[in-house]
């Protein structure tokens, strides 16, 4: 564990330290995030930060392919490079974005085919838990690990709109894919796992992101930094499912064998949720999935009477729980998972609401009886507490 948790305070120090230096560079390129009608920062702002965390995750490769305990890692097969070159090419498609707002068709036609050339390298999803474990053809497979990636890539992309939000959500969603991944390579001899090192190097790379861009955000991760996190975190789980032999996975461990193709649904709940949502949202009005508008998630939560930072924090609390207790379903009776979730579910809720209620209390917008049955409960939770 203390080699994992070098590797990401090296992840950490190489991006917070690369970030200053990319903000120049973005500047120099043009790069400059102008404020739009659905932005929520009101001054022109530097974009491209993912260049930076790109350089973080190199670095932290670098010296993870010189440790000892991790160079089983890299020369059991190539998948540590393939994973290395794909994240190169979808920063590299990022920074083209950031710098010229590439068109949403031609963007995705690059995404795919850097998805493609991945799954096409050796990082693919083999097995498949319908009823019993189905080993895919060569094409299936293929098919299977790009879309995975491509909707990851573009869920995380959905959901970066406010300062630090998309690298937190990534970073809890990192934790908790981490520590399941490191728990289950601890069963092997050689409990060297590349899932948990891509995953602590994409948390490391977050937190030293993090530190440049918490509101109010110095530079922005743009598309760059969006995309190398949603194709970090899918990869990370393709890893660990691996090439599960169906003769030999027992029925009562399919949902621990395949939760890595699950998690990252999970960990990003609420990146798919408002990417759904979007799109349903704009096809529904005739408009282009990629339309721009102010109905996503974290605009919702500012409408609600929320500051940037208080939606930030809300958003991820809400994330947290959904990655973690997706996490110990595995590890614990779900019935005690599912009481932890409601309760800290109810919390999270007041939470969120909290500014709504209170505008409405001070409009005068409830009557006497209202307010005396807020009060009761709000005393009945604090008595609780």
């Amino acid at each position: 564990m203390r080699i994992y948790l070098f590797i990401a305070a090296v992840a950490a120090c190489a991006t917070y330290l690369f970030t200053p230096l990319i903000r120049h560079l973005a500047i120099r390129l043009g790069a400059v995030g102008q404020v739009r009608k659905r932005d929520v920062h009101t001054i022109p702002t530097p974009r491209m930060g993912g260049v930076a965390m790109l350089c973080g995750y190199v670095v932290s490769m670098l010296f993870a392919s010189h440790i000892p305990f991790l160079k089983s890692v890299f020369h059991a097969n190539a998948q540590a490079w393939v994973v290395l070159a794909g994240g190169v090419l979808i920063c590299l498609l990022g920074v083209a974005d950031d710098v010229w707002d590439l068109d949403w068709m031609l963007k995705l036609a690059g995404q795919l085919l850097i998805a493609v050339f991945v799954a096409w390298g050796g990082l693919q999803i083999i097995t498949l838990p319908l009823g019993t474990l189905i080993t895919a053809s060569p094409t299936l497979s293929i098919a299977i690990t790009a879309l995975l990636i491509v909707v990851s890539i573009n869920a995380v992309n959905f959901v970066d709109g406010l300062d630090g939000l998309a690298a937190g959500i990534v970073a809890i969603g990192g934790i908790a894919f981490g520590i399941y991944s490191y728990i289950l390579a601890r069963t092997s001899p050689s409990y060297a796992s590349l899932a948990t090192l891509i995953d602590i190097a994409m948390v490391g790379i977050c937190c030293g992101f993090l530190l440049h861009n918490w509101h109010p955000a110095k530079l922005f991760m743009g598309d760059s930094g969006s995309m190398l996190l949603g194709y970090l975190i899918t990869c990370a789980s393709i890893v660990m499912t691996g090439r599960i032999d169906p003769a030999s996975v027992h029925a009562s461990i399919y949902l621990p064998a395949f939760m890595p193709i699950l998690l990252p649904i999970l960990v990003l709940f609420l990146p798919v949720l408002d990417m759904i949502l979007a799109i349903t949202r704009r096809l529904s009005k005739g408009q282009s999935p990629m339309h721009p508008d102010r109905m996503h998630l974290h605009h919702r939560m500012l409408r609600i009477g929320h500051s940037v930072q208080g939606a930030v924090l809300i958003l991820w609390g809400w994330a947290a729980l959904i990655a973690f207790c997706s996490v110990l379903l595995l590890f614990y009776p779900p019935v005690n998972v599912l009481i932890g979730f409601v309760v800290a579910g109810t919390l999270l809720t007041i939470a969120t609401l909290y500014p709504y209620f209170r505008r409405r209390w001070n409009e005068g917008d409830f009557d006497d009886a209202d307010k005396a049955t807020i009060t009761a409960v709000a005393q009945h939770m604090r008595r609780r507490k």
